[in-house]
This record gives C-alpha cells, structure tokens and sequence, in this order.
C-alpha cells in the first residue's frame, strides 16, 4: 500500500498541480489526506488535487514521487481509476 504523487503539470487557477492517490484503497488515501491537513473537497474520484508548493510537504510525509504515466499505471492495477467519462 502506498499513496503516490505525480509531478505538478496540471495548471488551474494561478498554480499547477499534481495528483495524490492511492494504489491501495481510497481510505488509505483520504487517512493520508486528513492527516497532511488536505480538504476532502480536493478529492476528485479517484485522485487528490494538491497545490504544487505542497508537494515536497506530502512527499516528507512519505509520498512516493512517480510520474504521471507510472501514477496511472498503478491507479488501473489497483482496479480505482475512474475514466474520465464515468466521472459526475
């Protein structure tokens, strides 16, 4: 079990951001979240939006840092990917 965090790519209001997930369990990743002090409304389906000047805070928390390709890779292993087009 691991939470995971890709790089910061994804620009949006004035930042960019990366995404934190689980290749787990969803409640491995929304403990990780509650204790790194991240609101349950940056939780989009399968993943945590997460600011970029977090990154290294959530890594020394024991994220591990992958890319994006390999972040997915493992997303789909675990059987927690939600497709964009299943999204609500």
């Amino acid at each position: 079990m691991t939470v995971l965090i890709d790089e910061a790519v994804w620009p949006a209001h004035g930042t960019v951001w990366a995404h934190l997930v689980s290749d787990a369990d969803y409640a491995e990743l929304h403990d990780f979240a509650a204790q790194a002090g991240i609101p349950r409304r940056a939780f989009d389906n399968d993943h945590y939006d997460v600011p970029e000047h977090r990154r290294d805070d959530l890594i020394a928390m024991g994220a591990v840092p992958v890319t994006g390709r390999e972040l997915l890779r493992r997303l789909q292993g675990a059987g927690l990917r939600v497709r964009q087009r299943d999204k609500h």
